[in-house]
C-alpha cells in the first residue's frame, strides 16, 4: 500500500461537486490519512530490516507493525526524547486517536476543514520521518518495532 495514494484517496474524499462533504466520507478520510502513516511507518520499517526488495521476508516485516504497541511506544515520553523533534513530534499516536474517533464515535461531526487538517498533519508525518538520518530512523524503527524488555 503507497502512502501517497492514500493521502491522496482521502483528499478526494474531502471534495465534493455541490453542497458539504458526506459525515462518512469526512470520517473516512481522517482514517485514511492514519493508514497513511501506518503504511509509511511500516514500509520504512521493512526497507531497513530486510532492504526493498518486496520478497517474503519484507511482507513480513512490513506486517510486523502493531497499531497499539506503535502507539503506545509513541507516547512513552521517556524514550521520545532520545530521538530527534522530526521523531518527537512523529504524530502517529494523535492520528490514531483521531481515526478510532471517526471511525467509532457516532456523536462526533466533523467538517472539512477537520478532515483537511488531519490529511496535512499526516503528510507532514510522513515527510518528516523520511527526512531523518538513517540511523535515527533504525532506532526508531526497533522503538516502535520491538518490545522493551527488563535488563
Amino acid at each position: 500500500m503507497e502512502s501517497q495514494d492514500l493521502i491522496e484517496t482521502a483528499r478526494r474524499l474531502t471534495k465534493v461537486n455541490r453542497g458539504r462533504p458526506m459525515q462518512a466520507s469526512l470520517r473516512r478520510a481522517i482514517s485514511t490519512a492514519y493508514y497513511a502513516v501506518f503504511h509509511s511507518l511500516a514500509r520504512i520499517a521493512a526497507d531497513l530490516i530486510v532492504g526493498t526488495d518486496r520478497n517474503e521476508a519484507w511482507h513480513r516485516a512490513h506486517r510486523a507493525l502493531e497499531h497499539g504497541s506503535a502507539k503506545n511506544a509513541c507516547l512513552n515520553q521517556e524514550a521520545m526524547l532520545k530521538f530527534p523533534p522530526e521523531i518527537r513530534e512523529f504524530a502517529f499516536a494523535t492520528l490514531q486517536t483521531a481515526r478510532q474517533r471517526a471511525d467509532y464515535s457516532l456523536e462526533d461531526r466533523y467538517c472539512q476543514l477537520e478532515a483537511n487538517a488531519a490529511i496535512n498533519v499526516a503528510l507532514d508525518a510522513i515527510r518528516a520521518l523520511k527526512k531523518v538520518g538513517i540511523k535515527d530512523r533504525r532506532r526508531f524503527v526497533a522503538h516502535v518495532l520491538f518490545k522493551r524488555r527488563a535488563s
